[in-house]
């Protein structure tokens, strides 16, 4: 499933194309995706303008003039791809099967842009930004790890007290808005923290936030900004919305890297796979302590 650095950088991508444009007009080519879309969902986006293009963890909120925002989440293999009305003429074939173009957003420059999401686990909702905060999936969401609040001691306060494993801490919506697998493995072995620890030891007796929360806060603040400078981690579906794979895969340290040599300088580890809550885990065992 795409995490923040994938989402945002298919944000980076739809900006130019929708940010200040007219949707003249909504093609919704079935009844739901993960959930059925709203009766009216075509109807309220036609003749609204875009005026700004967001992130919130892991959806991309698409501001309206009426004073609504279209709340979308990738699911598992959604994806964006942008072209003209001219046939053929995409920045990429995201899918050769149109069967799989669920939702095309007409614009008013010209401009197509067509939501592809082969195992309909995406989802649309138009949500009165007044009432965007009780969202249920927004209202229970943790801080944004690039926001300006984050840091160790907004870390350490979520982990205070947690008997669970540092791993399945950060891996909580909750904790830090937007993580998942991928980058939490990545952040924990640039912050050298087994993902087995537990997770209240990030935090003083006082619940602030000590040298480990000030490496983990970083690392998880650097890993996400290599990400998305590098177009995300393209392992099965995600594409940015000009057709190219996103190629921080190609720099992960840890995650799918089991029994490789751990990249640590004159660490003589390999880097371990285990299982925590039904994910695969994947550290150092030498040098993550």
């Amino acid at each position: 499933m795409p995490e923040l650095p994938e989402v945002e950088t298919v944000r980076r991508g739809l900006a130019p194309a929708m940010e200040g444009k007219r949707i003249d007009k909504v093609e919704v080519r079935r009844k739901d995706l993960r959930w059925p879309f709203q009766k009216d969902f075509a109807a309220r986006l036609a003749g609204q303008t875009v005026t700004s293009l967001g992130r919130r963890a892991k959806y991309l909120l698409i501001d309206l003039s009426s004073g609504d925002v279209l709340l979308v989440h990738l699911g598992m293999s959604g994806s964006f791809r942008v072209g003209t009305e001219t046939p053929g003429d995409f920045h990429h074939p995201r899918s050769k099967a149109s069967a799989h173009d669920h939702v095309v957003f007409h614009m008013s420059s010209g401009t197509v842009i067509t939501f592809n999401d082969p195992r309909r686990f995406g989802s649309m909702k138009i949500v009165a930004r007044a009432k965007l905060d009780e969202e249920p999936a927004l209202s229970i969401l943790g801080p944004e790890p690039l926001g300006n609040e984050f840091g160790a001691d907004v870390l350490a306060k979520a982990c205070s007290g947690r008997k669970t494993s540092l791993k399945s801490a950060l891996s909580d919506q909750k904790t830090v808005a937007g993580l998942g697998n991928i980058y939490v493995c990545e952040a924990l072995h640039r912050s050298h923290l087994s993902p087995k620890r537990r997770a209240s030891t990030i935090a003083d007796r006082k619940g602030a936030g000590n040298a480990r929360a000030e490496a983990l806060a970083d690392a998880i603040k650097t890993v996400l900004n290599d990400a998305i400078k590098a177009g995300g981690s393209s392992l099965r579906d995600h594409r940015q919305t000009d057709g190219e794979l996103g190629y921080f895969q190609h720099s992960f340290r840890v995650y799918d890297r089991a029994g490789e040599p751990c990249p640590t300088p004159r660490c003589p580890g390999k880097i371990r796979r285990i299982v925590q809550g039904t994910r695969s885990t994947f550290y150092c065992p030498v040098c993550q302590k």
